[in-house]
């Protein structure tokens, strides 16, 4: 899943591709590197982040998902926890719907109910304008992930999703320490007891700064790492930056993981 950021404060490509000829060109130059799905966000989710209005985000959103698929039949994801603009992205033609709100918005599952679309849920506490204010969590974080995300399947379930349409992220970054992280990703094979697919972003995270004392701008090496060991351990997509870097690291680890188990 290649990150095609529309907003001017997204932490790491900010005000970069919110023209729609600068969005199509990236678009195009990640699907050619191998993306499989483009992820469109018109609302940053960093840290300290404020919401973005409906207009605007819907201003930011569609133009570049009706031009995506028309011009190159992508698979477009739509990063979004806004009910209207749910609806109006699976009119545009948007494949899957990505929320890391999990739908908690009022309206939001029945929004994505009518879409028929596969459907995203993310772990989070909060909202990204606190989430980062002293998480907390009294028990182990892949517990409360997984506490989290069954209910929130059973929300979906209860709300006419049906489960063979959700997939799973257990939110990287999102109202989690650096120490979360580190023991999320260790025991992410934890999550296959939602036996759900499952999703995983870490690409130029701050939790990779701050191992690694990195700016975002180098980082590429620290995320092909944490891509590799996420698939080791169930991850079935990765949404990144970087795709061919990506693509190489993981086709590698793939293969290897493969051949062991044509052996087992």
């Amino acid at each position: 899943m290649g990150i095609l950021n529309v907003t001017p404060d997204s932490f790491s490509d900010g005000n970069r591709h919110r023209e729609l000829d600068d969005a199509r060109r990236h678009a195009e130059r990640l699907l050619r590197e191998g993306a499989n799905i483009i992820d469109v966000g018109g609302e940053s989710t960093r840290p300290g982040a404020e919401p973005v209005p409906l207009e605007e985000e819907r201003d930011r959103v569609l133009p570049v998902v009706e031009a995506l698929v028309r011009e190159f039949g992508a698979l477009v994801s739509v990063d979004t926890s806004t009910p209207e603009l749910i609806r109006e992205a699976a009119a545009a033609g948007a494949g899957m719907l990505n929320d890391v709100r999990a739908l908690t918005r009022p309206g939001a599952l029945a929004a994505a109910a009518a879409t028929e679309l596969p459907v995203c849920l993310m772990h989070m506490r909060g909202e990204p304008g606190t989430m980062q204010q002293a998480p907390y969590y009294a028990e182990p974080i892949e517990v409360a992930v997984i506490d989290f995300l069954r209910q929130r399947v059973a929300a979906c379930e209860q709300a006419g999703v049906p489960r063979e349409r959700l997939l799973i992220d257990p939110g990287f970054g999102f109202a989690k320490t650096l120490e979360h992280n580190l023991q999320l990703l260790n025991r992410l094979s934890a999550l296959e007891a939602l036996d759900l697919p499952l999703l995983v972003g870490m690409s130029r995270k701050r939790m990779i700064g701050q191992a690694l004392g990195r700016s975002v701008d180098q980082r590429l090496a620290g995320g092909l790492a944490l891509s590799v060991m996420a698939v080791e351990r169930g991850a079935r997509i990765v949404r990144v930056h970087d795709v061919a870097a990506t693509v190489d690291a993981i086709g590698m680890a793939w293969a290897v993981l493969q051949e062991r188990s044509d052996h087992e």
